[in-house]
């Protein structure tokens, strides 16, 4: 029961994360572009570093079949992938005058089923050990942010008053709890551990076709060479993390 819990309070806390959106209406849009790009770098190191560096050394501990392991790695690829096509839906990492057209239903209906995902995937993590469901967590948070800032502002551009804005992108990603429950109660008659490298091969996807050709788009050499130092940073905090808890 404490493990049901901890998959609770982590979907609570992730839901919650939502409100960073405010941020939007405290800074200049000038200043909330470099901002972005900072926090959308560092996004992409802490995903790639907790698909290599953490839930695939775990899934290679709890599965003894490698290429079963590989295969559940391509399919949370794959799915993410096939979401992005059939959904027209894309993790948006743009100020609010960046966005070309309003589809609000559609970032809300796409962020829900990946939330819905991300609460399956995070479970699995917290079936395994409280530890790798923390780390997990945190992986999946230092990319929530940048996302919940895209997705405010296109709400916002959408036309949304800020306190709907704010309460519908709320609700969406209130879908990660009964993903993190339904993965719990399963767990009772199915090994849950294939959603560690199911988990792995979401956060690749999200990091090599959402993030990362964000931070391809620098002006100058400064730009790209922090937008670097930050996605390393991103990275070295999974491996300090790990250590840490070792």
């Amino acid at each position: 029961m404490a493990t049901l819990i901890w998959i609770i309070l982590s979907g609570l806390g992730m839901s919650f994360l939502t409100l960073i959106g405010l941020v939007i209406l405290v800074f200049r849009e000038k200043t909330l572009k470099k901002i972005l790009g900072i926090i959308v770098s560092f996004s992409a190191g802490s995903l790639l570093g907790g698909a290599f560096l953490h839930l695939l050394p775990e899934a290679m501990v709890e599965q003894s079949n490698n290429l079963t392991m590989f295969l559940w790695v391509i399919l949370g690829f794959g799915l993410f992938f096939l979401m992005e096509q059939f959904l027209s839906w894309h993790h948006c990492h743009k100020t609010p005058s960046e966005h070309k057209k309003p589809l609000s239903y559609m970032i809300l209906l796409a962020d829900s089923l990946h939330n819905f995902i991300g609460g399956l995937a995070i479970a699995g993590s917290f079936l395994v050990s409280i530890k790798v469901g923390l780390i997990t967590w945190l992986a999946c948070a230092a990319h929530e942010i940048p996302q919940e800032l895209g997705d405010f502002g296109i709400l916002l551009y959408g036309g949304w008053k800020k306190r709907k804005a704010l309460l519908f992108n709320f609700l969406s990603a209130l879908a990660i709890i009964p993903g993190g429950i339904l993965a719990f109660f399963a767990s009772e008659k199915i090994n849950m551990t294939f959603l560690l490298p199911f988990a792995a091969g979401n956060f690749i996807y999200i990091a090599a076709s959402d993030l990362i050709p964000e931070i391809k788009q620098g002006k100058n050499l400064k730009t790209d060479l922090l937008h670097f130092l930050s996605f390393a940073i991103g990275i070295l905090l999974i491996l300090i993390i790990r250590m840490i808890f070792e």
